[in-house]
């Protein structure tokens, strides 16, 4: 067994972060380009929705991929591959002139974030973690991709003031590739037990899918994706839309913020924010709570919040509010869904099992987005779509509340 008394803070860890941060603050970034791209060549809100929505669906669908790939191949290998993926694609997006080709190449950036995000990243951190420390350094890594949040949306913001995108695209390529630099504080870490050695990939594969725990943390996994994704991607849009009808006070310019363009950006980085606080605070309650109560709290929490800010008049104090308090929800899932795949199923094939019920997120994450942008062109407004992702987010709640977390191999040792 990992040693207890290992150091929380590892070179694994500072590498994984630092990744992790770069490859986010890039993804995170996608939703300031609707307004200007859909602007350039006239497309409908939902061409360019579809982009990003498909990008989340690859995501998803290489996750599982990516990870096994790591288990089979090492970490470095799988980092490799992602980012020159996560690079070509932003390149050859970036001389994209129609939706079509938007949507085709967001596939090879789907499978580029993949490759460089927490599929690979979390399983890395997680062997490398010692039982005591493991639910904080799920945390640490998850907080480190809000770091990336609360960067890259201004940076995209700020770029575009004196470049066109498709230089920024071209930029943010660069910056990718750039990450691998911290690839040698990685290494690949030995399963830490010897059963774990002797069980293969196929026979864990076949015990998960038996266990009902496992669907029901792959379903309440849907809500989480499709309630960030719409955000992420449309939020932006949303704020400099409503606000700017709203706000004849001047509370933007008495914030300091120059339009409610900025005031987008400007969200999604107090949203990202916040919650490198909410997921370091998820991962020190993991250690000492029910992980599946305190999902089904995050997401109970995420409902309210969603609901009383669509009820209550947009202004540019409701939007800091709503950005902070969703913010402090934000990622806090993912340490302890990871977590709680790792204490069930245990560390050996945790990436592929993780990006398995990852990919119940991007499917959240494709439809939040792709119908966020469908019912604006049909309705003109956010409201419907919104409260899909409210009712979900209750789902998600209550479907948390039967998992099973005793480790399975004990449950089977007991059968």
């Amino acid at each position: 067994m990992a040693n207890s008394r290992a150091p929380l803070v590892t070179p694994v860890l500072v590498g994984g972060c630092a990744i992790i941060l770069i490859s986010f603050a890039i993804r995170a970034s996608f939703g300031v380009f609707q307004i200007p791209i859909a602007n350039e060549f006239g497309w409908l809100r939902a061409d360019f929705s579809m982009a990003i929505a498909i990008q989340n669906l690859a995501w998803g669908i290489g996750q599982p991929f990516f990870g096994a790939f790591a288990e089979r191949l090492g970490d470095r290998r799988a980092l490799v591959f992602g980012a020159l993926l996560y690079a070509v694609g932003l390149s050859v997006s970036s001389i994209a002139v129609s939706p079509e080709q938007h949507w085709a190449l967001e596939v090879l950036v789907g499978f580029g974030v993949a490759g460089t995000g927490f599929g690979v990243l979390l399983a890395s951190v997680g062997r490398a973690a010692s039982d005591e420390n493991r639910s904080m350094a799920l945390a640490i890594l998850t907080a480190a991709g809000s770091g990336g949040q609360v960067l890259g949306p201004p940076l995209a913001q700020w770029l575009l003031g004196f470049l066109v995108w498709q230089s920024v695209f071209l930029i943010f390529a660069a910056m990718i590739l750039a990450a691998l630099l911290f690839l040698p504080l990685l290494r690949s870490s030995e399963p830490t037990t010897r059963a774990d050695l002797e069980e293969t990939l196929a026979e864990i594969l076949l015990k998960a899918f038996r266990d009902p725990s496992f669907a029901l943390i792959f379903l309440g996994f849907f809500s989480c994706g499709y309630q960030l994704s719409f955000v992420t991607a449309h939020f932006p849009a949303l704020i400099t839309e409503m606000c700017g009808a709203v706000d004849p006070s001047g509370t933007l310019a008495s914030m300091g913020i120059a339009s409610t363009s900025a005031l987008g950006a400007v969200a999604i980085s107090l949203i990202g924010l916040a919650n490198i606080v909410g997921t370091l605070t998820a991962g020190w309650l993991g250690k000492r709570y029910s992980k599946k109560y305190l999902l089904s709290a995050i997401y109970a929490g995420r409902t309210i919040a969603a609901a009383l800010f669509i009820l209550l008049p947009m202004t540019p104090t409701t939007v800091v509010l709503f950005s902070v308090a969703m913010g402090s929800l934000w990622l806090a899932t993912v340490p302890l869904t990871s977590g709680l795949v790792a204490h069930i199923y245990g560390l050996r094939y945790m990436g592929t099992l993780y990006g398995i019920i990852f990919f119940s997120h991007q499917l959240g994450s494709f439809l939040g987005v792709w119908l966020g942008g469908r019912m604006y062109d049909a309705y003109g407004d956010y409201t419907a779509v919104w409260w899909v992702g409210v009712a979900i987010g209750a789902f998600s709640a209550v479907v948390h509340l039967p998992v099973n977390e005793r480790p399975l191999k004990s449950r089977t040792a007991a059968a």
